[in-house]
């Protein structure tokens, strides 16, 4: 699915982008990237951010966990997540809902085998297979010179 990209609205004090970026630079951001740090909400309303280790896979960030850390338990609670790299200068911002997915065997394999290949490990196929968070995007927000090339990607 092919997003709409628009440049960002800013703050008059901020300028005017005049170019927009393309979708395939900041997905390769995406795919690229060794860690993502995903933001949920706590019950009480506190956000809660942690880095994880996540695959870029047909148009969505795909990563797992154990279901007792406190990233798992907010977003079983509640799904809208945040999601931004870790990169300052290149800066990728991705917002959607996590939804639970329990892969095929063959699915599982093929993560475990992306994966292995992107970080050198992976965990056994059988983790995939009780399940993982996948993240479609609905807004992604993306910039290497805010006042130069802000770019909003949506979703619809």
């Amino acid at each position: 699915m092919q997003p709409v990209a628009e440049s960002l609205r800013l703050p008059a004090a901020y300028g005017t982008p005049s170019e927009l970026l393309t979708w395939a630079d900041v997905e390769a951001r995406l795919s690229a990237a060794l860690h993502y740090w995903v933001t949920s909400v706590r019950e009480d309303g506190r956000p809660h951010a942690v880095p994880v280790e996540g695959l870029w896979a047909a148009g969505r960030l795909v990563f797992g966990g154990d279901p007792a850390t406190v990233h798992e338990r907010n977003i079983r609670r509640s799904p809208a997540v945040s999601v931004h790299l870790a990169d300052a200068e290149a800066v990728t911002i991705l917002e959607g809902l996590a939804e639970r997915h329990t892969p095929t065997a063959l699915q599982a394999h093929d993560l475990a085998g992306a994966a292995r290949e992107k970080y050198g490990y992976s965990p056994p196929t059988s983790s995939y297979r009780r399940g993982v968070w996948q993240v479609s995007p609905r807004v992604v927000l993306a910039w290497t010179a805010l006042h130069r090339d802000a770019t909003r990607f949506r979703f619809d």
